[in-house]
């Protein structure tokens, strides 16, 4: 069977394996893998141009020994000062070469606060950068990371436009300072589950993280977790040994 994000028995572990340089993702891969990833995410905007190109995406995507493989291509990093035309032809590449996963900003092409595009322009073009992707027989996920707390309406209708968009996958990140913002994140998860007719991954930001922590157990389709922590990883993506222990004990 061909690596999936949309079939699975449990939400994945989703190690996310940031670096600069591909030494350094095998090697987290490499510590991984006996801690029970079962899934990884590459985020290319953190590398280096000098290793931007076919072959290492190939070689770093048959390195996970078959696993899945989520990719990211944002704005930030190594991608400052690139075009949003330039980083979508930069996804399209990458998905030439073998990434199961790849992410489409909810406002490429029309940068917002939110990220999610309003220009009519905008969002054909994604569309059209989702029907090739597919086309590829790479799964799509759409993101918008607007890192505040959203209100569960708004959450739903930016659910709904990545599902009407063509997305395989729906992922939000807002954001809790409390906990009772937490708490009514929990609740959004049950509603996304009654309304999406696709697989959703929603988590928060902030000082109340619990979300991420559990949020697989109660609808999410996947965890992203980290295998340590080192100066590009992202601080709020729990450890893999602590969700995974988590997960196998609920």
């Amino acid at each position: 069977m061909n690596p999936t994000f949309l079939k699975y028995d449990k939400s994945l572990l989703t190690v996310m394996v940031q670096a600069d340089n591909p030494d350094r993702i095998k090697e987290l891969i490499d510590k991984s893998l006996p801690e029970g990833a079962e899934a990884f995410g590459m985020q290319f905007c953190r590398m280096k141009d000098e290793y931007r190109n076919k072959q290492t995406y190939k070689d770093l995507f048959s390195y996970t020994g078959g696993k899945p493989v989520y990719v990211t291509n944002y704005r930030y990093g190594n991608n400052e000062g690139k075009t949003d035309e330039e980083i979508a032809a930069e996804i399209l590449e990458i998905a030439d070469c073998g990434a199961t996963l790849c992410d489409v900003m909810g406002d490429l092409f029309d940068k917002q606060d939110d990220e999610v595009s309003i220009d009519k322009n905008a969002i054909r073009k994604q569309e059209e950068i989702i029907d090739k992707l597919h086309k590829k027989g790479t799964q799509v996920l759409m993101s918008s990371h607007i890192f505040k707390y959203t209100p569960a309406k708004r959450v739903l209708e930016i659910a709904l436009e990545h599902q009407r968009r063509g997305a395989d996958i729906c992922k939000i990140v807002t954001g809790a300072d409390t906990m009772e913002e937490q708490l009514e994140n929990l609740k959004i998860i049950n509603m996304l589950k009654e309304n999406l007719k696709i697989p959703f991954l929603f988590s928060s930001s902030g000082e109340s993280t619990i979300l991420r922590k559990i949020g697989g157990e109660l609808g999410c389709c996947m965890y992203l977790c980290v295998y340590e922590y080192d100066e590009l990883s992202t601080a709020s993506q729990p450890l893999l040994k602590n969700v995974r222990e988590i997960r196998n004990n609920m």
